[in-house]
């Protein structure tokens, strides 16, 4: 019988079975890199936790005044150019005096008064405003959320949103806000979801130490 050349040898058949057996293998190895891309995709696509209130809101601590340091663009806000603040007073009823100011371009003021409510726990930090009449306090949809999202230890930075990000405030007890401590607040924003894009940075006329006086009052009368 002919020996076989070198070549015929190099080339043999396979044995019985081993092309299926390397073409399973080849797809299963195929499959499992599609899917461990799959994953990584939902992984990096997946949206970021939904904001959520700080744990505890000592609430007649955080009444007072503050100064708007940058907002979401919102449609209430439209005819507000500089100066927005926000006055927040324990009234006798339990409810929560909102007076909101700003001034339009061309100087003259703007003034919403409304009221908030706390829901949950005295230490809530998720209440609720409405600014449409109080005959109307019933219907759910004249109330708005507000959630405490972000505070300083010291009640002095805070940032005010809710859970479908649509709206964001960022307040301060000053009309101007330390770089570093407005840096790592903007950090914590965006690992919440918040786009720093849409942020508005806001006006404010009056300098730091201005509002000192009045930074901290937690009861008072209509």
């Amino acid at each position: 019988m002919r020996k076989p050349c070198h070549d015929e040898r190099h080339f043999a058949a396979p044995a019985r079975g081993t092309g299926a057996r390397f073409f399973l293998a080849a797809t299963a190895l195929g499959l499992t890199v599609l899917g461990t891309s799959v994953q990584a995709e939902q992984v990096a696509a997946a949206p970021p936790p939904i904001p959520l209130p700080i744990p505890a809101l000592d609430l007649p601590r955080y009444l007072g005044h503050w100064y708007e340091i940058a907002r979401y663009p919102n449609r209430f806000q439209q005819r507000c150019a500089s100066d927005a603040q926000a006055d927040y007073r324990l009234q006798p009823d339990g409810e929560i005096r909102v007076l909101n100011r700003c001034r339009r371009a061309d100087g003259t003021p703007e003034v919403a008064e409304g009221v908030a409510r706390q829901l949950g726990g005295a230490n809530s930090a998720r209440l609720e405003v409405r600014f449409a009449p109080a005959w109307l306090s019933w219907v759910p949809v004249v109330w708005g959320d507000y959630w405490v999202i972000d505070l300083d230890p010291d009640y002095r930075l805070a940032a005010v949103s809710e859970h479908r990000r649509e709206f964001l405030w960022i307040l301060s007890r000053q009309p101007e806000v330390d770089p570093v401590e407005y840096a790592a607040l903007l950090r914590r924003l965006t690992a919440m979801g918040f786009d720093l894009n849409r942020l508005q940075s806001s006006t404010q006329s009056a300098k730091t130490g201005a509002g000192e006086a009045r930074s901290h009052p937690s009861t008072a009368q209509p």
